[in-house]
């Protein structure tokens, strides 16, 4: 026989493991059920990275999300981002689910939200920055031998400019813009690119508003609510 107890135990268990496993949470009142998910360290492709790397799987988070999609128990996606980037299809694959949602979504950059981060804190219906953090725009790098003809190069533009029209769409930075933050060449020392901290995204319009955890979930709330009175 199962009693209230057991079952309560099994959820904390449950709920455990999808921190420990999936870097996910759920989290329940009257105002709404919000599934929280974190993206932090960095984002996993086709190669897996070394252990003592911290990561976030691609093939964990696309489940989780159409699951979320699905689940008519939750009412909203909180994405809490604090990451360096990594792989690129990956992170747009990710960034594609996200945007592609019916539900209510709303980004949160914790720490930093660096190279394939951008396209994935932009992906959301809203999204915040902490005063504190920042982002990191660049061309596309890649990694290994690489062919040195006219093709690859074009397909680096390619990839490059598939990056900029998702950012550009899903955000209010314009294209040339986020092209001359990508292609500035004095503000890293090694490296081409811009460093924006949190007053400077939100004013180039490449993140909605700067806010923490507080100001996340009252528009998170504030969504769910809308779309409750949508449905009515």
């Amino acid at each position: 026989m199962i009693n209230d107890t057991d079952t309560e135990s099994n959820i904390a268990e449950q709920e455990r493991r999808n921190i420990e496993d999936l870097g996910s949470v759920e989290t329940k009142n009257p105002r709404g059920n919000i599934h929280c998910l974190n993206i932090i360290g960095q984002v996993e492709g086709h190669m897996v990275l070394p252990p003592q790397n911290k990561t976030t799987k691609y093939e964990h988070v696309l489940p989780q999300l159409i699951a979320i999609e699905e689940n008519p128990e939750i009412d909203g996606l909180m994405v809490l981002l604090n990451t360096v980037g990594g792989d690129v299809e990956a992170g747009l694959a990710i960034a594609e689910m996200i945007a592609g949602m019916s539900k209510p979504t709303v980004s949160l950059v914790l720490g930093g939200g660096h190279s394939i981060g951008v396209p994935l804190a932009v992906a959301t219906d809203y999204s915040f920055i902490a005063p504190t953090a920042t982002m990191t725009v660049h061309p596309l790098r890649m990694n290994g031998v690489v062919i040195g003809v006219m093709q690859t190069f074009q397909y680096f533009q390619n990839m490059q400019d598939r990056i900029i029209d998702f950012v550009v769409s899903n955000s209010n930075i314009s294209y040339d813009k986020f092209k001359q933050l990508m292609l500035t060449t004095d503000e890293i020392a090694n490296d081409v690119g811009s460093i924006l901290f949190a007053k400077k995204a939100v004013e180039y319009g490449l993140i909605n508003e700067m806010g923490g955890l507080k100001d996340a979930l009252e528009k998170m709330y504030e969504l769910i609510e809308k779309e409750r009175e949508n449905k009515k």
